[in-house]
């Protein structure tokens, strides 16, 4: 039966999940609570996953891929990071010194100041090129600088009120927006966003966090980078309402294992 409704998506150039139009009251689509996903930042995009949603780079990502998934009925997602500098984008020399802050653990990326009025406007551009693009929907990393060493003093509310911009200028250009991981604030931002997308929280004993999500009958994307456990793993997403994987962790579609 699943595999019949994605099909007649394609065929039929349906909507798979709720629309702007069938909620009546948002006008972005907002994937809903059973849709399945698939996440690949890197490498050649595998465009044959049956899944209800695909997230892919904002960037890397040209504009005819984000044609042929939604010909074949799927919804795009664009990621982005919105906490941290990269230095290979494009927009790259549009960030001031000042704003860049400490390395982060483990990536070749340094967190911004988001406090600084110059990195909404870079975030602002980056959300109009997903809309450009043709994107359904965004979702921007590394939105929880304030529980790390940034380099910068910030605060919780610094950081509530930079993600609540995200999700104010995400619908204003009727895109979706998901919660990327930042589990202290879920309560205070989960009107605010469509979605949510964790890492590990399995791993890490905080699925039962994404209650105000499940809730609200929202989506809420979990990957897992531990190929253990995966039926205990599974059993649990099902009772608790997650949407799980188990993905790279370098995200290049090498692998992908899904909770069914």
């Amino acid at each position: 039966m699943k595999f019949l409704w994605i099909s007649l998506c394609g065929l039929l150039f349906l909507s798979c999940g709720k629309s702007n139009a069938s909620n009546g009251k948002k006008s972005w689509y907002i994937p809903d609570a059973n849709s399945s996903w698939h996440w690949q930042l890197n490498g050649k995009i595998k465009m044959d996953v049956l899944a209800d949603v695909y997230i892919v780079d904002l960037y890397d990502t040209p504009k005819s891929t984000i044609d042929t998934l939604h010909k074949e009925g799927k919804k795009v997602i664009a990621y982005f990071s919105a906490g941290s500098y990269e230095s290979w984008r494009e927009d790259a020399k549009r960030f001031s010194k000042s704003a860049i802050g400490a390395k982060m653990d483990g990536w070749d990326e340094r967190w911004l100041d988001i406090r600084d009025p110059s990195i909404k406007s870079i975030m602002r551009d980056r959300i109009a090129l997903a809309k450009k693009k043709g994107f359904d929907g965004v979702e921007a990393d590394n939105v929880d600088g304030y529980t790390n060493k940034t380099g910068f003093k910030l605060s919780f509310n610094d950081q509530i009120k930079y993600n609540r911009f995200l999700s104010e200028e995400a619908h204003k250009n009727s895109l979706a927006i998901a919660l990327k991981n930042d589990i202290d604030q879920i309560k205070d931002l989960e009107k605010y966003f469509d979605f949510a997308i964790n890492e590990e929280c399995h791993e890490f004993n905080e699925c039962d966090k994404y209650q105000p999500f499940i809730k609200s009958k929202k989506a809420v994307f979990n990957a897992e980078y531990k190929k253990t456990n995966t039926k205990k793993v599974c059993l649990e997403s099902k009772k608790l309402g997650l949407q799980t994987l188990f993905l790279p962790l370098e995200l290049d579609g090498s692998f992908r294992i899904e909770c069914k």
